[in-house]
């Protein structure tokens, strides 16, 4: 099979930063038009997002303070895989109880996107969390500054709907739910 006619060829590559979760890549490659150029990219582990429901419908949320914006961002319970993560549904369990506390009774898988696709490799897989219970504490990550909170779903989507939300990873999980459900729904 011969390459895209838009395919890029990639004739070098070096990390030019790295640091804890993610790094910064340089490729010289060249264009479809035989230009040569230099592309930065940031390189991470795909991620896993939690739209976790209580028995009692409402989600848990968080409140997470975001040094690159400033302020604390209200959204779902977010974490990167870990290497010889091969099951991304018991990673998406450790990420629940690390930053919330909470166990599901099951998950399902809702949707796997690359959210920055022009400037990132990242890949984010979204699951939806049924009869989550807190069980635990939480086991936060030094850099993490979390508060639990609940919302009842019609709040959470409101919310996301009127803006107040600005979490992408949040507003997509509740858009593709509220617009498609899950397999089991």
């Amino acid at each position: 099979m011969s390459p895209d006619p838009l395919a890029w060829e990639p004739l070098d590559r070096s990390v030019a930063y790295t640091c804890p979760g993610f790094d910064v890549v340089n490729e010289t490659v060249r264009l479809p038009d035989g230009t040569e150029t230099d592309f930065d990219y940031l390189t991470e582990p795909a991620s896993v997002c939690i739209l976790p429901f209580r028995p009692d419908g409402d989600v848990v949320c968080i409140d997470e303070w975001r040094q690159a914006v400033g302020r604390v961002n209200r959204g779902l319970p977010v974490g990167g895989t870990e290497p010889g993560d091969d099951d991304l549904e018991a990673a998406a369990r450790r990420e629940l109880a690390e930053e919330t506390g909470h166990e599901a009774d099951r998950l399902e898988p809702l949707v796997t996107v690359e959210p920055a696709n022009g400037i990132a490799d990242a890949v984010l897989h979204v699951f939806v969390a049924h009869g989550c219970r807190p069980t635990a504490d939480q086991q936060l990550d030094h850099n993490e500054s979390i508060r639990v909170r609940t919302m009842g779903y019609e709040d959470l989507l409101e919310a996301v709907g009127a803006g107040e939300i600005r979490d992408g990873r949040t507003v997509l999980a509740v858009s593709h739910y509220e617009l498609f459900g899950t397999e089991d729904e």
